[in-house]
């Protein structure tokens, strides 16, 4: 291996772990707000590529469709329970921005725009599903809510399958310019990939330490019976978690989509490789997941160019010293002895 092609690799195995870093910190954000071990979320990922294609071809996305049915729904039950604030949330938005939706596809509106209505559609999906997917569920044990989650995610993939169809898509880079730097040449894409995971890994922090909003869910996050006891709505901290989780994974979406073709269900594996880095973070840890991320990206750059076939196996190998060495850190002293 000479120079060249361990920079190349290098670059590489940085912009996908980028990627993974935005999915383990979602993941993250929505387990320890609900307990919930977002499984979907890998779904999203591909609902943003593939509505963000679907609007290029001038195409209304049928994930605008499952989010207008989904908030249909969602206003008929707060209606009957005397809930006239929901019109607004359910009812006046969701046609605002099917009007803006079918505006943008008929004129064919500029990649900008068309990126920003996927994001926002992708983004909107994630509060309901948990509305309508795991509120129900209550105090229910962590088995239980994971057993819901692979339910969710077979049920997405269905939806992706009839909507989009079977057919893998590509869609625009953010830049198409590149910087020549003598071993290699460095593409824009995965400059733009780096400092939006920069800027939203900041951001997320920002609003964590210094909002009203993100200290609620940081005390959710650490003692959900007490954060109740304080006045902390548990149903409203668990769909902005999600909200936080779908935007993350829309935004992985749209970054990753120039750099590998998503179909209806490729997203699945990429989610799961963004919960390896959150599993490296004992899902609790967000710089160890961080950190996992960057590692998972790295490994399969690297295992891609010695051993293709084999890369996905040894990714999630990964996971069976990380588990071990959880077991035995978080143990009881005694069974250890």
């Amino acid at each position: 291996m000479d120079q060249t092609i361990l920079l190349a690799l290098l670059q590489d195995g940085l912009t996908t772990g980028a990627i993974y870093v935005l999915l383990a910190v979602g993941l993250l954000i929505a387990f320890t707000v609900t307990r919930v071990i977002f499984i979907p979320q890998g779904d999203l990922v591909s609902f943003a590529a593939l509505s963000l294609a679907a609007m290029i071809g001038h195409q209304i996305p049928g994930t605008l469709w499952l989010l207008d049915v989904l908030c249909a729904i969602a206003l008929v039950l707060s209606l009957a329970r005397g809930r006239l604030k929901a019109v607004v949330p359910y009812g006046i938005a969701p046609a605002i921005l099917t009007l803006a939706t079918w505006a943008a596809t008929h004129y064919g509106a500029p990649t900008p725009i068309t990126m920003f209505l996927a994001l926002i559609i992708v983004t909107a999906l994630g509060p309901l599903l948990y509305r309508f997917a795991y509120e129900p569920l209550g105090e229910s044990s962590m088995l239980a809510l994971l057993i819901v989650s692979m339910a969710l995610h077979f049920v997405l993939i269905g939806i992706a399958l009839y909507c989009f169809g079977a057919e893998g898509v590509s869609t625009p880079a953010l830049t198409d310019a590149s910087f020549d730097t003598g071993p290699i040449e460095v593409s824009g894409q995965s400059l733009c990939v780096g400092l939006v995971c920069l800027v939203m890994v900041g951001a997320l922090r920002w609003f964590f330490v210094r909002t009203l909003y993100g200290k609620a869910l940081r005390a959710a996050a650490s003692d959900r019976l007490g954060a109740r006891l304080i006045g902390v709505d548990h149903a409203l901290s668990g769909r902005a978690a999600f909200a936080l989780a779908s935007f993350a994974a829309a935004v992985s979406g749209l970054l990753i989509a120039p750099i590998t073709p998503l179909s209806y269900d490729t997203g699945f594996e990429i989610g799961l490789k963004g919960f390896v880095a959150a599993v490296i973070g004992g899902l609790a840890s967000y710089p160890l997941a961080a950190a996992g991320a960057l590692i998972v990206g790295l490994l399969e750059s690297f295992s891609g160019f010695w051993a293709s076939e084999y890369r996905n196996i040894i990714v999630f190998s990964l996971l069976i010293p990380v588990m071990i060495w959880l077991s035995l850190s978080r143990g009881d002293p005694e069974d250890r002895a």
